[in-house]
């Protein structure tokens, strides 16, 4: 399980780029959303003991 966070968290820190840089402020806030989810499920993984990345 903690692969497949790992696997989220970088998709979502990449997709919130592409949308940031793309988009700009038209998805600005979803994307926002999307980042805060990647960094919720990388906390998960350093309070789990485990390493990050």
């Amino acid at each position: 399980m903690g692969n497949i966070l790992t696997v989220v968290a970088v998709v979502l820190i990449i997709l919130w780029l592409i949308g940031y840089v793309g988009f700009g402020e038209a998805v600005g806030s979803f994307i926002h959303v999307l980042l805060v989810l990647a960094i919720i499920a990388i906390l998960i993984r350093l309070f789990a003991g485990r390493r990050v990345l």
